[in-house]
């Protein structure tokens, strides 16, 4: 005889049989009318094609916009998407009628419990062939209740669903019934409620080595963040967990969609380190968007160039401040004035001609000035002062012109005089040594000399620090050899705007024969388009919109160097000062409201914790008050019943406490299905790579300044003290490192903070 949990638990399985059965119909029908409309694509290109020698140019301008619009939307339906239809909403009878395309969300009876519209949504908007929706795109309006609506705050919505595929298979879905109060119907039978909550089925999927987007589990705070309006700068906080990061990545998709002519000068995201790009570079094809949207690390904002190296904590926080620009300003003089020949001696009216060292300085002054022209297109402008000190030189036993005409032969002299000597080679070559020109590594190679760096830096920065920047930059080649940080990256940012690009000679090599013959140079059209190719900047240098990821970190000096890329964009600014791994969060705020300058402002804080457990939650908030003294945490909204591990090893020697990490790791990977991530020192990641080796992919170590944004499954946090004492800002890079678990957390003390008789280490007891 069956019991009744038995025949429950069968009635539950066959409901979620039969709304799966509904759902795949539904896809099924989603999925024949996108094989039609890449029918229809592909009919439209080789249309296009057969009109190759059509020959008006209007005729042709029309094929080309054709061709385009048609690959582009040939490209965005050939995209592989996983969970491409993902939603469903079931919505009361509205009160109003649709205005401007966007529904009402306000029932007309709010004890109605009758379904009297059903909405999908998906990555993308799909018609059918009568125009009515068989997929409402996240981003459309008539989207936005299944993000916003709440149990509190329910509007027309009676049940929302969360509908996971596998290809073209629907496997799952899970149901949030938003009016509890109700028995909702549909066509006269009750509505089902399958599942126990989307969100909460989302937040227990395992980890990849990838960031997911979160597009089928976005909640209200969050949506109100993605379709805030785009005008000024957003401001969003939030901590650990609560999404920011995907909302940034969310919001560029939506942007885009609002207003995609808006946002063709491009949109930057931009990221702390090169793990999080690569972790979050897949979120945006997967919500449909590709080409527009540049997600570049802060270390690989200057084309050509990407941070290999880091810091030590003292050398970044000097170089981070907002001092260097006086510094960098006086070293790159210094650097033109450092080799420079003391003396000019030409031969040129059959006269020797010299200019001494104290003359040279004056001309070098009348040069530079007191504009701030950079010192690189500053060369023709010393060419022509050194051509007139000559001059001077040469025609000083000479009477004044007495009469007009004696002055323009003076001047026709002065010009053949400059034709001549200007092509003199002992002149060539001085000018290429007097005023050379300046690469921002040959600057750092300047401040790389400790007897340089002392006079150039006297108030600036002290002697103890210039000692400190010239040890930093002593591996450092002229020739690009020697790896940059991502805070020297700023500064040959800083130096490429206060240098200057050399000027380019105004000539072009031509062929001998052509001399002889007269002709012309000719040309192909893929020629000419070839050369402007090769005029057209690499990556853009400026942004329609731009969003920086973890902002809390940024120095004044990268603060500078982002706001060059967004003169005239809008902004989306996310972080957590918490968080902030840079000491100096007053001189950071002054450099953003100075690259802000005057953009009105719009404040959000995202107060829920998706990622941590309560249990994860709670350790960390310990680390939290020590670190940023009444800072609310974020809310948990899960329990996983899993308390965190805390173990120490007592024997000092590198080789026990690797084991012991090795060890705490294989117990992680028997526990979880996804990602165990190893965070170390700074200092210990080489260390960390060979206590890891042999694990496997899913095994993955990080220095505690590389794990800002990232999270895993599980994560073993070794050497908390060390962590902490990196820097006046280690309890903070501390409280980062200890909640990028999703389900389990691993402590690993040395010695010098063994736990008490509870099992917690000194440091996490708050």
């Amino acid at each position: 005889m069956q019991s009744n949990t038995d025949t429950t638990a069968t009635d539950h399985e066959t409901v979620r049989a039969r709304e799966i059965a509904g759902e795949q119909r539904h896809l099924d029908t989603v999925y024949h009318r996108l094989e039609e409309k890449l029918a229809e694509a592909e009919y439209i290109l080789e249309d296009a094609a057969k009109r190759v020698h059509v020959g008006t140019p209007g005729a042709l301008a029309e094929r080309d916009a054709q061709v385009y619009r048609a690959g582009a939307h040939l490209q965005r339906l050939n995209n592989e998407f996983e969970d491409f239809l993902f939603g469903r909403v079931d919505l009361q009878q509205a009160d109003a009628p649709e205005e401007h395309g966007i529904p009402s969300n306000t029932p007309l009876d709010p004890a109605d419990p009758t379904v009297a519209e059903t909405l999908h949504i998906g990555r993308l908007g799909v018609l059918d062939a009568e125009f009515g929706p068989l997929v409402i795109d996240w981003r459309a309006p008539a989207a936005a209740p299944f993000y916003r609506s709440t149990p509190l705050e329910p509007g027309r919505v009676l049940r929302r669903r969360v509908i996971r595929s596998k290809g073209r298979k629907v496997i799952g879905v899970e149901d949030d019934l938003l009016r509890p109060d109700l028995t909702p119907t549909l066509d006269g039978e009750e509505l089902p409620v399958v599942g126990d909550g989307a969100l909460m089925a989302s937040l227990g999927r395992a980890r990849s080595h990838t960031m997911r987007d979160i597009v089928s589990s976005i909640q209200k705070e969050q949506d109100e963040v993605i379709r805030a309006p785009a005008a000024g700068a957003t401001l969003v906080t939030g901590g650990p967990g609560t999404g920011k990061t995907a909302v940034a990545l969310h919001r560029a998709a939506f942007l885009l969609y609002q207003d995609r002519r808006r946002y063709a000068g491009g949109i930057l995201v931009v990221s702390p380190t090169p793990l999080l790009v690569s972790y979050t570079e897949g979120v945006l094809p997967s919500l449909g968007e590709e080409g527009q949207v540049a997600i570049r690390a802060v270390g690989s904002l200057v084309d050509g160039i990407e941070a290999g190296t880091y810091d030590t904590p003292r050398a970044a926080r000097i170089k981070g401040s907002a001092r260097m620009v006086q510094l960098l300003r006086r070293a790159a003089r210094a650097t033109l004035e450092l080799r420079a020949p003391q003396e000019l001696k030409v031969v040129a009216r059959g006269e020797v001609l010299r200019l001494d060292a104290g003359r040279l300085r004056t001309v070098r002054g009348n040069v530079v000035g007191s504009g701030g022209t950079p010192l690189n297109l500053l060369r023709p402008r010393a060419r022509r002062l050194l051509l007139d000190a000559l001059w001077q030189e040469a025609v000083r036993d000479l009477p004044r012109p007495a009469d007009h005409y004696a002055r323009e032969r003076r001047q026709e002299e002065k010009e053949a005089f400059d034709e001549y000597v200007s092509d003199e080679a002992p002149f060539l070559a001085f000018l290429d040594a007097w005023w050379p020109a300046v690469t921002p590594r040959a600057v750092l190679g300047t401040l790389k000399q400790s007897r340089n760096t002392n006079r150039i830096a006297r108030g600036a920065v002290t002697p103890e620090e210039s000692k400190v920047l010239a040890a930093s930059w002593r591996h450092l080649s002229e020739h690009g050899e020697g790896a940059l940080s991502a805070h020297d990256v700023a500064l040959v940012d800083e130096l490429q705007l206060l240098l200057g690009e050399p000027a380019r000679p105004k000539f072009r090599e031509v062929d001998a024969a052509d001399l002889l013959t007269g002709l012309d140079e000719v040309t192909t059209f893929a020629d000419r388009n070839a050369r402007q190719r090769e005029r057209v900047p690499a990556e853009r240098t400026e942004y329609a919109h731009v969003i920086v990821d973890e902002s809390q970190d940024l120095t004044p000096m990268q603060w500078r160097m982002i706001g060059r890329r967004a003169r005239t964009a809008t902004w989306t600014i996310v972080g957590d000062p918490a968080q902030s791994s840079w000491p100096f969060p007053q001189e950071a705020q002054a450099a953003l409201d100075e690259v802000l300058s005057g953009k009105p402002r719009r404040r959000y804080t995202l107060t829920v914790n998706y990622r941590n457990p309560a249990e994860i939650a709670e350790v960390a908030a310990k680390v939290l008050a020590l670190a940023a003294p009444g800072t609310p945490s974020p809310s948990a909204v899960r329990h996983v019943g899993v308390e965190p591990r805390f173990a120490a090893v007592t024997d000092p020697s590198p080789e026990a406490f690797g084991a012991a990490a090795r060890a705490e790791l294989e117990l992680l990977l028997g526990k979880v299905d996804g990602t165990v991530a190893l965070v170390v020192p700074m200092d210990r990641r080489a260390e960390a790579a060979r206590w890891a080796e042999g694990l496997g992919e899913r095994v993955v170590t990080l220095g505690s300044l590389e794990a800002k944004g990232l999270e895993y499954d599980a994560t073993v946090v070794a050497d908390p003290t060390g962590i902490a004492g990196e820097s006046e800002a280690g309890l903070r890079v501390l409280y980062v490192a200890l909640t990028r678990a999703t389900q389990r957390l691993t402590v690993l003390s040395g010695p010098d903070d063994l736990p008490d008789a509870a099992g917690t280490p000194a440091l996490l007891r708050g």
